[in-house]
């Protein structure tokens, strides 16, 4: 076992389990691999160097020696549909672990020219992004995979630039350690695992989708700005009004229309300008 990296005594209490690795392809392939397998769930397998790890829209995710990835691997008794609201149960989780570990105040204006990080130093970017003073910190990949109508796994990837950074990505990215910390993934880990029993509380199997909706909305990165969302080949652009009750994207458009986006690449500010 890679050392490092331990669970929180309320996600031990609460039957979570815990593997780590000192390097894996992919956290999240492996968490799939254990559900055909027959995990029942409840498994975070961990690691601080991810040589494969992929993010939305097969991407590659930049894994370098530090960084924390993480996936927790559940089973949970509720439909297919209400499991993809899981994504913002870990960012909230996410974003409480990083308040918890650097209790510093910063508004930023984000580098493409929004104001997203209103109330906070850590914003939370629809749909699976955490930001820190403006540039992409985090990204949190929701994977599934079914044995039957009514039961399937799903696989909650979370990537962490702990102590490196990628450079040269369309969206700016900045690091814990850019950020002046001297927390390393195990720390970061061990708020997570206890930041996530709170918040999965709170989602309730999906009974209490309104309160993290409200908890998402508090640090939503970019609420009441522009925003251009590219759609595969097709830019939406308006004004970023909310999250609808489904956690639905919410544009107000130019010509007054409404639009829901369930998925999609986010921008603000300038870059929204120029990708109109």
């Amino acid at each position: 076992m890679a050392a490092g990296f331990a669970l929180s005594p309320t996600a031990i209490a609460a039957g979570y389990r815990l593997e780590t690795f000192d390097a894996i392809g992919s956290t999240n392939a492996e968490a799939l691999g254990r559900a055909s397998s027959g995990d029942t769930g409840r498994l975070w397998l961990v690691t601080g160097h991810q040589t494969g790890g992929r993010g939305r829209r097969g991407r590659p995710w930049d894994g370098q020696p530090g960084n924390l990835a993480a996936t927790l691997l559940l089973k949970p008794d509720v439909p297919l549909s209400a499991a993809a609201s899981l994504g913002f149960v870990a960012a909230l989780a996410l974003g409480d672990a990083l308040e918890a570990l650097l209790p510093q105040n910063s508004v930023a204006i984000g580098p493409d020219g929004g104001d997203v990080a209103k109330g906070g130093r850590f914003a939370l970017k629809w749909p699976n992004d955490v930001l820190a003073d403006g540039a992409k910190l985090s990204g949190i990949l929701l994977e599934t995979s079914a044995a039957g109508p009514n039961d399937f796994a799903v696989a909650i990837g979370i990537g962490v630039n702990v102590a490196e950074h990628p450079v040269g990505t369309p969206y700016p990215a900045t690091s814990l350690r850019a950020l002046g910390t001297a927390c390393d993934a195990g720390d970061l880990f061990f708020a997570l695992s206890d930041a996530w029993m709170d918040n999965i509380g709170l989602w309730d199997s999906g009974r209490g989708l309104a309160a993290i909706r409200d908890r998402w909305l508090e640090r939503a990165a970019g609420i009441g700005g522009e925003v251009a969302v590219d759609l595969g080949g097709r830019i939406v652009r308006g004004v970023f009004e909310t999250i609808d009750a489904e956690c639905q994207l919410v544009i107000r458009e130019p010509n007054g229309q409404a639009t829901r986006i369930a998925a999609g690449d986010v921008h603000f500010g300038g870059v929204a300008s120029a990708r109109a």
